[in-house]
């Protein structure tokens, strides 16, 4: 019990620190693209001076310059915006560790897609997150990294080959929130291989009175793009663990495909806007993001499950008492669980109906529950137990 309640807080306060950094660092990526966007050419700008920005909030006025490359001097307050970054990933990858390697068994496997240990699992997890970063940084760095739709083309091929990939190997909740770790970890090892490491060059050739290399602002500048685009995907993909809808769908790698569609357009509708674009050039990006929107709710329609046969109150508690009491109880017999999730108990005919809408999502329209399928519920009861639950309409 006493390993139980400390697990839950550290889960608790390790979510709640990856949501306060990551705000944070979201804040910064999404605040510095909309800053360069709206930089503008005036006049008496002072040497190297690419452009400026005038702005307010919070009763103030705020006069930015951003030099082409960077000034001919640095004062020694020079503000880095990288442990935002860094401690996104870092908490992030704690709270993998904590929700889904300590307790690989029950969220991260599932028997019928692959039988494995939990040490496979989690060695399988880190190689995947580590290849991925490496994949794409040779992708950027290659001639492909100078063709800008090339590349972005590329980078949607292997995020989706990631992502069918984890499907056939990880339980479905499993599979996306490594979507969004796999996307994650490219995002902030961007900040902390490539953009910050190349500031510091900049500024190392300043300090030393040559004339830093323009190549590697530009460098930089690229991988700081990627990391907007991506951000709004990676958004939902860590979320993605309270929809069985998503998670649970047996072509949920194909969701994938369209929410980075969606992210991607929206982002992009919001960046040109911000840049003052004429509205001609980027309307395109919401119909777009509209048509995926569509194709995701198309895919993920319920099945109707009304015209079945009649099914008896006793054949449903049968279902749920060989696939669901075991966590759903007052005393559960689960040993990851010292008491019913979320209070949901369904250990009785009025228990089956109090929470029909919740069996119907988790149990019937997907196969998120049981976790993992650890009991091996058979696509004829999950119809067996959505007729029943049809019949209580």
């Amino acid at each position: 019990m006493l390993m139980t309640f400390a697990a839950d807080w550290l889960n608790l306060l390790l979510r709640w620190a990856h949501l306060v950094v990551g705000i944070g660092w979201i804040g910064t990526s999404f605040y510095f693209i909309a800053l360069d966007l709206a930089l503008k050419k005036r006049e008496g700008m002072r040497e190297g001076v690419y452009g400026t920005a005038w702005e307010v909030h919070g009763g103030g006025f705020y006069h930015v310059e951003k030099f082409t490359v960077a000034p001919s001097y640095l004062p020694q307050d020079l503000i880095w915006y990288k442990w935002e970054a860094y401690l996104t990933w870092v908490t992030g990858f704690a709270l993998l560790v904590v929700q889904y390697y300590f307790n690989a068994s029950t969220y991260l496997i599932d028997p019928s897609k692959l039988i494995m240990t939990p040490g496979e699992a989690v060695v399988i997890s880190v190689a995947s997150l580590a290849a991925g970063w490496f994949a794409y940084d040779a992708l950027c760095r290659s001639a492909i990294g100078r063709n800008t739709p090339l590349l972005a083309g590329c980078l949607i091929v292997l995020i989706l080959g990631a992502s069918y990939l984890f499907t056939q190997v990880f339980s479905g909740r499993g599979a996306l929130i490594h979507v969004g770790a796999f996307i994650g970890t490219i995002m902030a090892v961007n900040v902390f291989g490539v953009i910050v490491p190349n500031q510091k060059k900049i500024v190392g050739s300043l300090l030393r009175g040559e004339a830093p290399d323009p190549a590697l602002g530009q460098m930089g500048k690229q991988r700081s793009v990627h990391n907007n685009y991506l951000t709004l995907p990676v958004l939902l993909m860590m979320v993605s663990n309270h929809y069985p809808m998503l998670t649970g769908h047996p072509h949920a790698w194909l969701l994938v495909a369209l929410v980075l569609v969606i992210g991607g357009m929206v982002r992009h509708f919001l960046n040109r806007h911000e840049a003052g674009d004429p509205f001609a050039r980027y309307w395109w990006s919401l119909p777009v993001a509209a048509i995926g929107l569509a194709a995701a709710l198309v895919m993920t329609a319920p099945t109707d499950y009304s015209g079945t046969a009649t099914v008896a109150d006793a054949e449903a508690l049968k279902i749920s008492q060989a696939h669901c009491v075991m966590c759903h109880a007052a005393t559960p017999t689960h040993e990851g669980f010292s008491e019913a999730p979320k209070e949901v108990r369904l250990e009785t005919v009025a228990d089956l109906r109090r929470y029909a809408d919740l069996i119907m999502a988790q149990a019937v329209q997907s196969d998120a529950m049981p976790l993992g399928n650890e009991t091996g519920m058979s696509d004829a009861e999950r119809q067996t137990l959505g007729g029943w639950i049809a019949q209580q309409k």
